[in-house]
This record gives structure tokens, sequence and C-alpha cells, in this order.
């Protein structure tokens, strides 16, 4: 009973979403083809979500309305639409025959399956902002030392009101409107919590977008507003107060006197009080505790910031070695911090991967490691390894098998709802063109050679964002649902046999030759678009074997 419950289990968080999703989608793409092919007088014969062998089937007039088994697709059949040969329909047929409709007719019926997607998206995009959409908060993680940001008046976790008097909801919103204003000084409300709102005039640069999908080619920044800000995981000196009190490195602190902290700056609360009562997440053995700790600050000791506590921040302590590598020859261990590289203070993890990855391939590197409060030397030669980037793309470059012990504080969040139907609509417009965008961009790139053929999923990756937008909640699974939906539009538009897009290939062709291909020329072409169709799919099955089944 219990193996069954197991199954039941698994079918109900890994299966039921991905055919609750793909059905949806399929049926909004074949009820356009439907609806339109029957405003334009022709017979539909069959309407099917599925393939294969029919499970429950309804028939009223000249359709049959199916379910069948095989539930990664769906078709909709028409009569005419296979023949050959058109003079074989007879007179009286013809009227009701999908091969003698006009070629307008023919491609509004083809072309009303992609578009259903899209509309379908745009319903569903509205629908998210219309009811309210979880995002991220307009509220400046982190400004560096001496930026124009801060030269400007700005500061870390400011609440952005608004810019240039237009009013600004979340971070999306910041961002559309720094994009709005590059190369030009912004008028930005903000406030700080507990305090009154001030208006600072800060210059926003146009700078590269990050988004290499994304059709804007650059986007709108403040020099020293950093998108994110360190967590609270903490390095402790052994030699410390924090360190007495039974804070170690690895911690995470969560409450500092009984309130949450999320981010490296929350921390400073710490040196507030005499007295601070710490609420810490400790992990030992792979396993998470909750640690109460009281750390008392010494009345004889001046505190100016959580360093004079022994407190640092974790980002150049090692998380993990990588077995064989040559930092795990040399026995570099878990918790030792680089202080230095051939004589040279590392400041930041990027220096530290800078510094290794421009080694000459003469001498070995000589790094200065600090663990447990005493310095040692470790002569350490760095390899070539070939590592995949996060688009897929292979990049050989010096490493020696280290990973910092990174902390990201996670982003505050807001609910906004847009007050009328028709704002909902625009956004979900915006929102469905702009992914459009990003995905013909996605093809664009590689073809380019920019992104890798590795990124493309087939039925496996679909079914896993389906579990994972599926256990996360409503809004995420309906937002997965929108952005696969746009997928449906772009990929059945490409110009390829045996897809939308291929057949209205043919019929613009037939517009420019005034006559339609023949029966041996559409043949040949269906047959190319297939091989090419099912070397797609190979591929993408491929991909997703290699990624969720081997793991590599």
């Amino acid at each position: 009973m219990t193996y069954l419950f197991s199954i039941l289990g698994y079918l109900y968080a890994n299966v039921v979403p991905f055919v609750i999703l793909l059905g949806i989608l399929v049926f909004v793409h074949e009820l356009g083809h439907f609806l339109v092919a029957r405003a334009c007088g022709v017979r539909v014969e069959v309407f099917s979500l599925g393939f294969g062998k029919k499970i429950l089937s309804y028939k009223k007039g000249y359709t049959t309305y199916c379910i069948s088994i095989v539930p990664l697709g769906g078709y909709v059949k028409m009569f005419g639409e296979q023949s050959t040969d058109a003079e074989a329909i007879v007179p009286e047929d013809r009227a009701v025959s999908y091969t003698h409709k006009s070629v307008w007719q023919r491609i509004a019926i083809v072309f009303a399956g992609p578009l259903m997607n899209f509309l379908f998206a745009i319903l569903v995009f509205g629908f998210i902002a219309y009811t309210g959409e979880e995002t991220r908060a307009a509220r400046i993680s982190e400004v560096t030392t001496g930026s124009i940001a801060e030269a400007a008046g700005l500061k870390s976790q400011d609440l952005v009101l608004s810019v240039n008097n237009t009013k600004v909801r979340s971070y999306e919103e910041f961002q559309n409107a720094l994009n709005q204003t590059q190369n030009q000084a912004a008028q930005i409300e903000v406030q700080q919590d507990g305090e009154q709102p001030r208006t600072v005039s800060a210059q926003v640069a146009s700078i590269d977008n990050p988004n290499i999908f994304a059709g804007a080619k650059t986007i709108g920044s403040i020099t020293g507003v950093m998108p994110y800000t360190k967590g609270t995981l903490v390095a402790v000196r052994p030699d410390s107060d924090a360190f007495k009190a039974g804070l170690r490195t690895g911690d995470e602190i969560t409450k500092v006197a009984d309130r949450k902290v999320q981010s490296w700056n929350d921390l400073a609360r710490l040196t507030q009080a005499a007295t601070s009562n710490l609420t810490v997440e400790r992990t030992t053995n792979d396993k998470k505790e909750t640690v109460q700790l009281t750390l008392n600050l010494p009345a004889d000791k001046k505190i100016a910031s959580i360093a004079d506590l022994g407190i640092e921040n974790t980002e150049l302590y090692l998380e993990q070695i990588v077995p064989g590598s040559p930092a795990a020859q040399a026995d570099l261990m878990k918790y030792d911090k680089i202080v230095s590289i051939n004589g040279k203070p590392m400041e930041s993890w990027e220096s530290v991967l800078t510094t290794i990855k421009s080694y000459d391939g003469k001498d070995a590197l000589e790094f200065k490691i600090s663990r447990e409060g005493t310095e040692i030397v470790k002569k350490i030669t760095p390899l070539v390894t070939s590592q995949m980037t996060n688009l897929g793309k292979e990049d050989k470059r010096y490493t020696i098998g280290i990973m910092p012990m990174m902390n990201i504080s996670q982003p505050e969040l807001v609910t906004v709802s847009e007050d009328s139907l028709i704002a909902a609509t625009v956004k979900g417009f915006d929102r469905s063109w702009d992914i459009s965008v990003m995905t013909v961009m996605s093809f664009v790139r590689l073809f380019q050679g920019e992104v890798s053929h590795k990124n493309i999923g087939g039925m496996i990756s679909i079914g896993k964002a389906a579990s994972d937008a599926y256990a996360m909640g409503l809004q995420q699974f309906l937002m997965t649902m929108g952005i696969l939906s746009i997928s449906l539009f772009i990929l059945n538009l490409l110009p390829v046999p045996v897809l939308d897009g291929g057949h209205l290939v043919f019929y613009a062709i037939e517009i420019v030759k005034g006559s339609p291909l023949s029966g041996r020329k559409l043949e040949i072409a269906h047959q190319i678009g297939f091989a090419l169709l099912m070397g797609l799919m190979v591929l993408a099955l491929f991909n997703d074997f290699t990624k969720f089944i081997f793991k590599s």
C-alpha cells in the first residue's frame, strides 16, 4: 500500500502538472484552427487532444471530439485537407473542403493556431497582473562606496517611490524608468524605513544589456547601484568577541534581537546595543539546526563596525574543494580564507577568479591562506579545465578547483496588481511581446553560436518545468504556462514544412506564383520537414537525458 501511495504521489507531483499544462496549451492551439476553419465554412471531421487510440469521444454533427491516449499534442482534421488531387472531391462537397478555400482563408486557418497561443499568453499574463503579481520590490539592495549613486545621495536599502514623478511599484518598473532615462539625470524619490521621503538627482548611464536575448541593446543604470546584496552568512575570526559568544564560520544570522535580518547591511544592528540576542542557522553534517546566542559588546572597546567584533563576509572563504583538483592536492580545506595570491591582496572573489584565469602557465601561484587564525602558504599550479557557462557554452580557462562560500540575500517581494482590466491587458500584451522577442532572439543567438545547442529541451524539460512551477504555486504555474504558450507561438511559425509556418510559406509561394505547388513538391518538402523535426526532437531528448537522467 505504501508503494502504491508513493507511485500516486509521484504521478500527482510530476505527471499531472505536465498533462494539465500541455493539454491546455494544445487545446488552445487547436481551438484556433477549429474556430477559424468553421468560420470559413470548412467541415471539421476530428478535434483531438492527443494522438493514437481514442479513449473518449463524442460526435456532434460532422465533428468527432475526442481525447486520445498519447497526450503529447493534438490535431484538427479538416475535410479535403489531405487531398493531393483537388478534382477528386465531388462538386457538392467542395464548399466545405479545406483545399477549395481561397489561399487567404487557408492562411487564416493555419495562422489561427499560433495566434491563439499568443492571445492566450496575453490572457494569462493579464490575469496575473490583475489579480496581483508577486515581484521584487523597488528597493535598492546596495550602493557601493564612492560611487556616482552614493554621491547623488542614494543609500543601501532605499525604497524607490517614483522616477521623474512617475510612481514606481516594483524593481521592474524602476528598471523600465531607468531605461527611458538613459544618458540623462533622473529625479528619484526614495525613502528609508521610518524616515521621510527625499528626492535625489542621479545621472543614468547607458550600458550594454546583460540579457543577450532582449531586443534592446542597452539599458539604463546608475553606477554604484548593485542588483543584489550579500546575505547574512558570516565568517568569524577565532580570536574575536563573536567567536567567544559561540558564533562560527558558516553560521547564518537570521535574527538580531528578535528582528529578522536578510542582508549584510542589516547586520550593522549588532553594533547598536550593548547586548544582542542572535538566532543562527547552523549546518552540521548536512543538517540544519537553529542556535540561540548572546553577543555582549565589550564596554572598554570602541565598536565602529561588525568587523571590530571579528565578523567578516564569507566571499573569500572556501566552501568546496573539487576532489583531485590542484587545490585538493595542495590540501586546501573548507573554511580556508584566501588572503593573497603572489603577494597581491585579494579583496573579492572576482579578483581571485581574475588572478587565476590570467595565469601565464609558468611558475606555480603562491597562495597565502588563513586557517583558524594561522597563515600558511601554498604553491598551486592551475590547470586548464572545460566548464559550461550559464548559456551552455564551453569555456576553457585556468582553475584550481575551489568554490566560495557565497551568500546572496533574497530580495524583498511585493504584490503588484493593476486597477483595471484594460491596464492588466496592456501589461499582459507587453509581457507577451517581450517574451516573444526573447524567444526569437534565442533562436538567433543559437544560430550565431552564442548559445549552445545543449539548451534545447524537449518533453522532459517541459515536464520538469511544469512540475517545479506547480510545486511553487498557482502564479508560477500560470507564468510558466504563458511562457510556454509563447514558445509554441514562435515555434509553430518557423518556416519548416510540417509546422504551421511551413504551410504559410507554401501559401505565400502560391500567392506569388498564382497556383499551388504540385503534390510531388509538397510531399518532398514535408519529408524534409519531418526529418528536420525528428532530428530536433532527438537532440532535445538527448539533452534532456543528459541533463536530468545522467546528470552530466
